[in-house]
């Protein structure tokens, strides 16, 4: 059967796989005070944070609607799989099963197999479900068996992160609940996880490298045996930090497989300048 995985623009696709015409990303719109942007291809990540820096608002997101997914269902593919950004930070997941209802009132129920997906993550999470969902796909399993195994490994991956501030994720309500003023003046980095698409805080320490070296040591201990495990990485802006908790990783286990990805426009947004986000 032929199949498309869609993922909106928190999808952090590495370049190979934008080139995979298996894939398709559905855009949301940001905006830094009165600039609105485009999360597609022309996303122009250095020119967005310096907009960011110079704005005195925290910028916004807009989902897709429902009619942006409808659209991409109109595809020749018999089966097609979304991946969303956490319904609990993006309305994204709601458009895209929206727009997977008024396909089905336009075309019917059996005219193709669709199955959305929240991601209880972000970014490199995304990326994570995305190309498991190809590996199944490739296997030729049928389509109710790649759903279950999807939302198995989905309720079984974990999402880290350590941001250099958490300013904008404060401003934007996504840390109801937590404390979101850290210790600043004494260099303190929380290190973030998320928890059924929720951000909690899981530790901090004195110093980005510290932190990212802490996240390494959780990550490994809740993850058990890795050697079956992908191991995903996207940094804003810092290649040179992405690649640093990489070695810290592989010095505390093994991995089927590691990617390193750039934040394109949402996770941006989210990550700030210097950001990292992992999953496993």
């Amino acid at each position: 059967m032929s199949y498309k995985i869609i993922g909106d623009s928190c999808t952090d696709l590495t370049p190979d796989l934008k080139k995979d015409p298996h894939f398709q990303i559905i855009p949301l719109i940001l905006q830094v005070g009165n600039t609105q942007i485009i999360d597609d291809e022309t996303f122009d990540q250095k020119r967005f944070l310096e907009l960011v820096k110079g704005s005195s608002e925290s910028p916004k997101t807009a989902c897709p609607s429902p009619e942006l997914y409808k659209e991409a269902f109109e595809c020749e593919e018999e089966e097609v799989f979304v991946v969303t950004l956490s319904e609990h930070l993006s309305g994204s997941y709601n458009s895209a099963v929206l727009g997977k209802k008024l396909y089905e009132e336009e075309h019917g129920k059996d005219s193709k197999k669709i199955a959305v997906f929240g991601s209880d993550s972000a970014s490199c999470g995304q990326l994570n479900i995305a190309i498991y969902i190809q590996s199944l796909c490739q296997a030729s399993l049928p389509f109710e068996e790649i759903e279950d195994k999807v939302r198995a490994y989905i309720k079984n991956m974990r999402t880290y992160f350590v941001l250099e501030s958490l300013d904008t994720l404060r401003k934007n309500g996504r840390l109801t609940g937590l404390q979101a003023f850290f210790a600043t003046a004494l260099n303190i980095k929380p290190v973030m996880g998320a928890e059924s698409g929720v951000i909690i805080k899981l530790d901090q320490a004195r110093g980005i490298n510290k932190a990212l070296t802490r996240m390494a040591d959780i990550a490994i201990k809740e993850a058990g045996d890795t050697r079956n495990k992908v191991l995903a990485i996207a940094h804003c802006n810092n290649p040179e930090r992405a690649e640093f908790v990489k070695q810290e990783m592989l010095k505390r286990g093994a991995f089927k497989d590691i990617m390193i990805t750039d934040t394109a426009g949402v996770a941006t947004v989210y990550a700030n300048d210097g950001g990292i986000i992992m999953t496993l």
